[in-house]
């Protein structure tokens, strides 16, 4: 089984281009092959790109642009129809299917739109499902402090509002402190003032524990967050912006 080994050496400074990148994506491409007939759709056309430690990082593109697919690449949840992918110096897309999931288990925190909470257990106890599995976990509580979380410790999903919720699966995802957070449209199903609580959250997660952050939205308004916006257009990068001073959710115009 590859291990994946830390680098020695200093992380760039977040959005700045220097030093060991924490992903090196070259040449991605991704073809399916539509109801398993000839058509074929190229959700990703020759990704390059890197993203490096403390990163606040958007992925900006209408659906269908490629963002989901990529994302999913670099988090060992999808493979490339060509090209290859760098965590940390190994590739990842040279792993097998159960160093692939090592991979995603000690190293990625994965938000999504819908929350996937288990009804029936507690917020504290839907956290401890990944503390329990991972090797240097927060205490359950002490995640859902971080997501402003900390009086609801006990109260189960039926008994919290959606963004209350989504908040729990971000204390979930970061909980086993992973290097990386890939968040694909966590505020997709969530008003304006509920998703602005949401993305304070993950904003606190990357300021307070510098995990390398990307999130996925095809709300231009949320780019002002980040150091980094990556615009994806039928598969392509079409644009790469830097932010010199990013914002707090609750600063963003929406």
């Amino acid at each position: 089984m590859a291990t994946i080994v830390e680098s020695q050496h200093s992380p760039a400074s977040p959005g700045e281009a220097g030093g060991d990148p924490v992903f090196e994506v070259r040449g991605i491409t991704k073809v399916y092959n539509e109801g398993g007939g000839e058509t074929e759709v190229h959700a990703l056309r020759g990704i390059d790109l890197q993203l490096f430690a403390g990163e606040f990082v958007v992925l900006l593109g209408h659906s269908g642009s490629g963002k989901s697919t990529l994302l999913n690449i670099m988090g060992g949840l999808d493979t490339p129809t060509d090209g290859t992918v760098h965590y940390r110096g190994q590739e990842i897309t040279d792993f097998n299917e159960r160093e692939l999931t090592f991979y995603r288990r000690d190293h990625v925190g994965f938000v999504f739109q819908f929350y996937n909470l288990i009804p029936s257990l507690t917020a504290r106890e839907n956290v401890a499902l990944v503390t329990d599995v991972a090797e240097d976990p927060m205490k359950p509580a002490e995640a859902l402090d971080l997501v402003g979380l900390d009086h609801r410790l006990d109260h189960f999903p039926s008994q919290m509002s959606g963004g209350e919720q989504q908040r729990v699966a971000i204390a979930r995802a970061i909980a086993k402190r992973p290097n990386v957070l890939l968040c694909d449209e966590p505020t997709g199903a969530l008003d304006v003032s509920t998703g602005v609580a949401v993305l304070e959250a993950i904003d606190n997660v990357n300021r307070e524990l510098g995990t390398t952050t990307a999130i996925i939205t095809h709300n231009a308004v949320i780019a002002d967050m980040a150091h980094r916006v990556i615009s994806l257009a039928d598969g392509q990068i079409s644009d790469l912006k830097v932010n010199t001073g990013r914002i707090r959710a609750a600063e963003l115009n929406w």
